[in-house]
C-alpha cells in the first residue's frame, strides 16, 4: 500500500495571504502546505480522499494520473472545491460518472455547488459527471476494504476512514477533520500499521482536535507510527518535530508512505 499526502495543511493555506509570522516566510518547504487530502493506491486500486482547492496543482506535483474511487469526507470548502477538476478523471472513464461516495452532508453540498456535474454521463467531452452514493461502513474491492466510521467536526460529521489491502494485510487510518475520536472509530483503527490525525495547531479549537489530544489519541491507538495534518502556520515543520512524543511525526506535503 502506498499513501500519498497531497496536502496537509488547513483551510487557509500556508503561508497564509497577508500573514509575515517565521512560518509563513519559512524556506522549509515541510512549511508549505496546501489543503489536506491524501491518494491511497491499494495493490493498484486508486482511491483518492477529497479535492481541495490545489488538487489539480496536487495531481501535477504528485504525478497522480489515475484515479478509481473518489471520496469526499465532508463539504466543507477546503475538501470540496476542487473536485471540478476531477473532470480530467471523468475523461479517462470515456465520459461515465465518477461515483462520489460521502455523507448526506456532503451529497448536498456536491448538489448546491456542482449541480452542472450530478449525472449519469458528462454532458460532453471535458465535463465533469458524479454520480452520488452515500458511503457504507464498508467498500469492499478485489484489492481490499475500505472501512468508514462518523467523526464528529463541529455542525457536521466527516468521514474517518480505514483501508486494508488485501494482498500484504497492510492497515491504514484517515482521521481528519474531528474533534474527537468515538469509541466505535478507535476499536476500528486498532492495530493499524499507521494512523493520521487531525492535530490543527497548539492551542484548543472548538471543532478540531489540537496537537495534545491528537496526541492523547495515538497513545491510545498506539500504532507504529502516527501522522499529524490539518496543520496551521502555528506549527514549524523543525521545531514541532522535537516536541512529539515517540510514535508520532507531523505530515508534509509529498510525503510518501510505503506499507
Amino acid at each position: 500500500m502506498e499513501v500519498i499526502f497531497l496536502g496537509t495543511g488547513t483551510s487557509q493555506g500556508v503561508p497564509m495571504i497577508a500573514c509575515e509570522c517565521a512560518v509563513c516566510l519559512s524556506k522549509d518547504p515541510r512549511n508549505q502546505r496546501t489543503r489536506a487530502s491524501i491518494h491511497v493506491v491499494m495493490d493498484g486500486l486508486h482511491v483518492q480522499v477529497d479535492a481541495t482547492p490545489e488538487f489539480r496543482l496536487q495531481c501535477l506535483r504528485e504525478k497522480i494520473d489515475r484515479l478509481d474511487v473518489f471520496i469526499l469526507t465532508h463539504g466543507h470548502a477546503d475538501h470540496i472545491n476542487g473536485m471540478d477538476d476531477l473532470r480530467r478523471f471523468c475523461d479517462l472513464l470515456g465520459g461515465e460518472a465518477l461515483t462520489v461516495f460521502t455523507t448526506d452532508e456532503g451529497m448536498g453540498r456536491v448538489l448546491s455547488i456542482f449541480p452542472y456535474a450530478v449525472a449519469e454521463k458528462a454532458v460532453s467531452r471535458g465535463y465533469a459527471a458524479f454520480k452520488l452514493v452515500e458511503m457504507p461502513p464498508l467498500l469492499e474491492f478485489p484489492q481490499g476494504t475500505i472501512r468508514s466510521t462518523l467523526l464528529p467536526h463541529g455542525g457536521v460529521n466527516t468521514l474517518g476512514l480505514v483501508f486494508e489491502e488485501k494482498s500484504s494485510g497492510k492497515k491504514f487510518v484517515y482521521y481528519n477533520d474531528c474533534k474527537r475520536v468515538p469509541r466505535e472509530a478507535i476499536g476500528l483503527a486498532q492495530g493499524a500499521d499507521a494512523v493520521v490525525l487531525d492535530g490543527l495547531r497548539p492551542e484548543l479549537h472548538p471543532t478540531h482536535m489540537n496537537i495534545d489530544e491528537a496526541c492523547a489519541v495515538a497513545a491510545e491507538l498506539a500504532a507504529p507510527v502516527c501522522y499529524l495534518t490539518h496543520l496551521t502556520h502555528a506549527i514549524d515543520y523543525q521545531a514541532w518535530s522535537q516536541k512529539l512524543p515517540p510514535g508520532v511525526q507531523l505530515a508534509h506535503d509529498g510525503l510518501r508512505l510505503t506499507l
